[in-house]
């Protein structure tokens, strides 16, 4: 099938590169797709939809995405286009992260309000085998659809999750979390000592704090769901 459309990976130094590239190839056999992993600020401005990967600590990628230039590119990108941030990808989208230098951390993009915050645990807590909680969490967690008190959550039936079943498998490696300040913006909910939000939705953006690249199946299924979002 000829190429129409173009998905472009915003390769600015960091992230699990590779990997997400060709799991998005993969999501795209058999589609109008072309997927980039690409540095060059004209594909990037014409693709029609992007991820932003990102891996290690929020400074570095922060520092290395305005280093590359393509930081306004990504902003410009995010007001219009689908974007699908992954773990600092999407910690990135948040206002501000505990991780960095100095009390205030770091400041990120700012385009969905909240905050990123370490896991901290108390000296009595344990998982279910008895053994302490480990940071970071590293390995397989359940990925619920959030739920709230009264009504059906506004992302319990998101798009992205056609036909993922809820409470699915997804690889984790991570230390900090997202802290939403509207939580109509979860996308899904995990527990590591108690629940926290694992992927957000607000509008034309989607991001996951877990590596879809990394989860076999059901990460494929999100990259094809991407693919075929109409936000």
């Amino acid at each position: 099938m000829q190429p129409s459309h173009t998905l472009a990976i915003v390769d600015y130094g960091s992230g699990n590169l590779r990997s997400v590239w060709q799991a998005a190839r993969h999501a795209a056999q058999d589609t109008s797709w072309n997927v980039l992993l690409t540095q060059d600020p004209a594909q990037i401005a014409a693709a029609d939809r992007l991820i932003l990967p990102g891996q290690g600590a929020m400074g570095d990628c922060m520092r290395e995405l305005r280093a590359s230039g393509l930081l306004e590119l990504v902003l410009e990108a995010a007001r219009s286009k689908p974007l699908f941030g992954v773990c600092v990808g999407m910690q990135m989208l948040l206002e501000r992260s505990e991780e960095g230098d100095g009390p205030q951390g770091t400041a990120s993009l700012g385009l969905i309000g909240g905050r990123v915050r370490r896991f901290r645990f108390d000296d009595g807590q344990r998982q279910a085998d008895g053994s302490r909680f480990k940071i970071p969490q590293m390995g397989w967690n359940r990925v619920h659809r959030p739920q709230q008190a009264q009504g059906q959550h506004p992302n319990a039936q998101h798009p992205m999750w056609a036909g993922i079943p809820d409470g699915s498998w997804y690889y984790f490696v991570h230390s900090y979390y997202a802290e939403l300040a509207d939580p109509s913006h979860c996308a899904g909910v995990a527990d590591y000592g108690g629940p926290f939000t694992c992927a957000i939705a607000k509008d034309n953006l989607f991001a996951t704090q877990f590596h879809p690249e990394k989860s076999a199946a059901q990460g494929i299924a999100l990259y094809r769901n991407f693919l075929h979002w109409q936000p």
